[in-house]
Formats: structure tokens, sequence, C-alpha cells
């Protein structure tokens, strides 16, 4: 749980940083590939990992400046890239424009559990970090490279 709003808006940098390098190892040839049939593909977790925060967001009264529709998914990688990093950004400027480290502390009803926002915060970035890590799995099963976000990965350990 986050209880000051620089530590949420480092965390949140830091973690937008390694998704988006996820994203960008992505190729248009290969985002559609999943772990089998039927499965989330590279580019629907994108996609998802785009719209999500506004779901988060929107679960302690907050709206994002930014048009999100998650069945509306972008043709394009880069396009999707370009709507990451307008709600990446907009995340940051809505907490700091409308969150304190008081209100962090303030319960808000989600699914039927009082929950304080800063816990809600800390379920958005663990959301993020969850799905990207199943990206990394897709990523390496393609044959494309593997940023190393949390730690260097074994092929940049090998050069």
């Amino acid at each position: 749980m986050y209880r000051h709003i620089n530590d949420f808006i480092q965390e949140w940098q830091h973690n937008s940083a390694g998704t988006l390098a996820i994203f960008e190892s992505i190729t248009e040839e290969k985002k559609h590939i999943s772990i089998v049939e039927g499965h989330s593909s590279l580019e629907w977790l994108s996609w998802h990992l785009t719209t999500a925060p506004a779901y988060f967001m929107g679960q302690i009264g907050l709206a994002l400046d930014v048009e999100l529709n998650p069945k509306d998914t972008p043709n394009t990688l880069s396009e999707i890239i370009k709507i990451y990093r307008s709600a990446s950004e907009s995340i940051i400027n809505v907490v700091k424009e409308q969150l304190s480290d008081e209100r962090l502390l303030n319960e808000v009803n989600s699914h039927g559990q009082l929950t304080p926002i800063g816990s809600i915060l800390r379920m958005m970035v663990d959301h993020q970090t969850h799905h990207r890590a199943q990206m990394q799995v897709l990523l390496r099963q393609a044959g494309l490279p593997v940023p190393g976000v949390m730690g260097p990965t074994k092929e940049q350990l090998a050069k």
C-alpha cells in the first residue's frame, strides 16, 4: 500500500518504463503469439495493460485524460505504445493533481470491500507487473528479444 503519492509516482514511472520496453520488443508479425490458441496474445495483453489503469483509477473516483475502450484495439503496436504513453502520463498528472498523502488512506468500495486508495494503486502496479511477466515468457517463445525490466535477462548476462 502506498502512503505517499511520490512513492507511487516513482514506482509507476519505473514500472511503466519496463512495460514500454516489453511493448517495444513486440513485432507486428508476432503480436498474435499466445501460449496456446485462444489464450491472451502479446497484442491483447498490451492493450489490456493500456486500458486497465482506467478501471483502477475509476475505482478510486478518478478519470484519466485519455479515451480508452478495451474493446477497440488499435491496428498497430505503435498506436498501442502511443496511447499507453499518454495513459501513463495521465495517471501521474491525475495523481499529482487530485490525490494527497492523506487521501491515500481514504477507503473506497472495491468489489464490496472497503479498501484504501493506496492499496488500489498498489494493485494497479502489481496487475501490470503480473501481465508483463506473462509477456516476457511469450516474447521468449516467439524468439523476440526479452528486455530486462527487473534486472538483466539471461541473454543480457551472457554478453
